[in-house]
């Protein structure tokens, strides 16, 4: 890795722009930029350019990515994560075993067309789909005509399955690892999973561990970045 390109483990509760913020306070440089957004809910590997190093970031946009994936099987939520309002539920009286769940992500190995989040960032008719979303939702509507885009998956592999309570009620959480290519939302294919095995759907948790060549292994936690002393 050069010295022109930071790997950063994002925490949970800020978004990818605070990271970028904290870092010029931490090391004093203004150039600076990422390559892949990360929802504040979602944790893991942000590849972080530092000065010449951001003309570098368009390289590392389109690469293949890795995600690990904790999906709520029994919910489906406005915004396709756990922050929004609940707007389908369906308790998982029965779990489904891991065999049925391996089988089903089979199928979704490959190309696929599918509707991305209505709080996505994609624009339609020059308005990101959040701004779209956020004000349908102060007038009590939700978004229609969400567009659909191509995604990929290479790998999804089981990780874990264990049942969960919410509420009083009984729902199933699937831990998921996912290799996509570029423009892939783990949202969707979350809420196409639980399409697939017969339940309403949602991102319960999300950390990116790959992008491209680098790994989650050799990324440094935020707190941790400091800027180097002058040298005497």
């Amino acid at each position: 890795m050069s010295s022109d390109i930071l790997l950063v483990d994002k925490p949970v509760g800020i978004t990818s722009f605070d990271v970028i913020r904290q870092l010029r306070r931490q090391l004093g440089i203004k150039k600076m930029g990422h390559a892949g957004t990360l929802d504040p809910l979602a944790s893991g590997l942000m590849v972080v350019g530092i000065g010449s190093g951001t003309k570098k970031l368009k390289e590392y946009v389109k690469v293949d990515k890795e995600y690990e994936a904790e999906i709520l099987l029994g919910q489906q939520r406005l915004t396709g994560d756990m922050e929004g309002a609940v707007v389908a539920e369906k308790m998982v009286d029965k779990i489904i075993f891991a065999d049925a769940i391996t089988v089903t992500l089979a199928t979704m190995l490959g190309e696929l067309a599918l509707p991305v989040s209505a709080y996505s960032a994609i624009k339609k008719d020059g308005v990101p789909m959040y701004k779209r979303a956020r004000a349908a939702e102060r007038t009590g509507e939700r978004v229609a005509d969400v567009p659909e885009r191509p995604m990929r998956v290479d790998q999804a592999t089981l990780l874990s399955t264990t049942s969960v309570a919410l509420d009083g009620k009984q729902f199933q959480l699937l831990t998921v690892q996912f290799t996509v290519g570029s423009g892939t939302y783990i949202r969707s294919l979350a809420e196409e999973l639980g399409k697939r095995l017969g339940y309403p759907a949602c991102l319960y948790n999300l950390r990116r561990t790959k992008v491209g060549e680098f790994t989650i292994d050799n990324a440094s936690l935020l707190s941790d970045i400091k800027s180097e002393p002058a040298a005497n």
